[in-house]
């Protein structure tokens, strides 16, 4: 297996570990372990390795699907990787809407062909159309992320039923990245419910403030669910007792509290660096989630030689937008503690303000 290094990954161990502020980070606040009770019983495997059918049915109902076609994961990473290891092989072809985040290209990349499909700057419009040229006969997945990584783009209803039917028409499959689907005030229903040729996958990660829990999951039809549980048995084998324990009570009577205050951070940031855009003679499409892509000044002349006077004169990480595909821009992540955007914010305009 070949597969292209992950240029983001890489950029973070570069400079994150020593800098002050984290400002490309793409999930909400973490919430506090004391909120939840951390004690599973016994540490041992999770059986079935897939999760507990119980939490898979309450999970599958509300994609309308049954248990069995519910994995648990170690996080959207893993949900993502199963999805393309059970369903691509070499001489298969895929399609992948971008910018995204890297995984979604790179995974299928290493095993079958694929064509990119760019969203247009600077909405970050998705032509369906040009989907549809990008297929072919051995094509099998069509990749979507909604709301989009990096620039915050939530394509409608309209558009990604559009996109199902493209994928249906053709016996693809559409996969859907959903981690930041329910930041959004009214969440599009999940593509895993559209119908026998959508997919989803998630984890709590993004929307729910609960990154170090590492537990995600794929939804789907049930031949894909199986092949990702077989490959699920050489990569983590079964989900963790105590992400599955914590996820009950997340997905339980904590729910409605913990997504209302994380929409409220997420609108409220984002107003703020709305605010903070404008101020410095900026541009970006309004995001939904956490992340926003923004054009840089133009006093620089790229993203990379940008973000790394930020980082390395004021201690705060941005990403380049060369690392999705997009020089002019970088990215922004504004769901971290409201203190620590303001400081992150600051520094960044001093940087902006020097140069001119």
């Amino acid at each position: 297996m070949e597969i292209a290094p992950f240029g983001l990954e890489r950029w973070f161990d570069e400079y994150e570990h020593d800098a002050d502020v984290m400002l490309a980070e793409s999930g909400i606040r973490s919430l506090p372990a004391s909120r939840f009770d951390l004690d599973p019983g016994d540490l041992d495997y999770v059986i079935p390795t897939d999760g507990d059918p119980e939490l898979r049915a309450a999970v599958g109902a509300r994609y309308d699907r049954s248990a069995e076609e519910v994995c648990f994961t170690c996080g959207t990473q893993e949900a993502n990787y199963l999805v393309f290891q059970s369903l691509l092989d070499r001489g298969d072809h895929a399609v992948v809407i971008t910018p995204t985040y890297q995984a979604l290209h790179a995974v299928p990349e290493s095993i079958c062909d694929v064509s990119r499909v760019s969203l247009s700057p600077p909405a970050w419009e998705l032509d369906v159309d040009a989907v549809r040229e990008a297929m072919r006969p051995e094509t099998r997945l069509v990749v979507l992320n909604n709301p989009n990584n990096p620039t915050g783009k939530h394509h409608s209803r309209a558009t990604v039923e559009a996109l199902y039917d493209l994928a249906a028409e053709n016996d693809a499959y559409l996969l859907c990245d959903e981690v930041y689907r329910l930041l959004a005030e009214e969440p599009l229903p999940p593509v895993a419910s559209m119908g026998d040729r959508g997919i989803s996958t998630t984890s709590l990660t993004k929307a729910y403030g609960l990154a170090g829990l590492r537990f995600g999951w794929i939804v789907g039809p049930r031949d894909v669910i199986e092949g990702a549980v077989r490959w699920k048995d050489y990569t983590t084998i079964s989900p963790s007792i105590v992400g599955q324990h914590v996820a009950r009570q997340a997905l339980g009577d904590e729910e409605r509290a913990i997504l209302s205050e994380n929409r409220t951070l997420a609108t409220e940031h984002r107003e703020r660096v709305d605010e903070w855009v404008a101020e410095h003679g900026l541009e970006w499409h309004e995001p939904v989630g956490v992340n926003g892509f923004v054009a840089i000044p133009n006093e620089f002349e790229s993203g990379e030689s940008f973000c790394r006077a930020v980082v390395e004169e004021e201690s705060v990480v941005l990403a380049p937008g060369g690392l999705f595909g997009f020089e002019g821009y970088f990215r922004i992540g504004f769901g971290l503690p409201t203190d620590e955007l303001e400081e992150g914010l600051r520094r960044v305009g001093r940087i902006i303000d020097r140069r001119r």
